[in-house]
This record gives C-alpha cells, sequence and structure tokens, in this order.
C-alpha cells in the first residue's frame, strides 16, 4: 500500500464481504483493522482480489 487509492481499495473490498461491520486501513503502518463476524480467510481473499498480498 503506498497511497489513499489504496486504502479506497482495500477499504471497499473488505467492506464488501459478509459480516464485516468496519474496516480501518493504515496507510503508514500498512495494516488492516477489521470489526464484525466475517472469516479471517474471506478478509484476505478480499485483500488479495483487490490485488494486494497479505502477511500471514
Amino acid at each position: 500500500m503506498t497511497c489513499e487509492h489504496c486504502v479506497r481499495a482495500i477499504s471497499s473490498s473488505v467492506g464488501d464481504v459478509a459480516g464485516v461491520t468496519a474496516v480501518q486501513v493504515d496507510l503508514a503502518t500498512t495494516t488492516v483493522h477489521v470489526s464484525g463476524a466475517a472469516a479471517p480467510e474471506q478478509v484476505r481473499a478480499a485483500i488479495a482480489d483487490a490485488g494486494y498480498q497479505v502477511a500471514p
């Protein structure tokens, strides 16, 4: 993640996952915090589908 476009793309993709109630993308630390009942695998897949790598 390097820009606000990245933040918007990830926020949108993860926000569309069933069970996600909130998404916070921190560009400075390159982290994503997700609230809700979505399975972690679904969140990881959404980030990958947006074109970004997920660290374990």
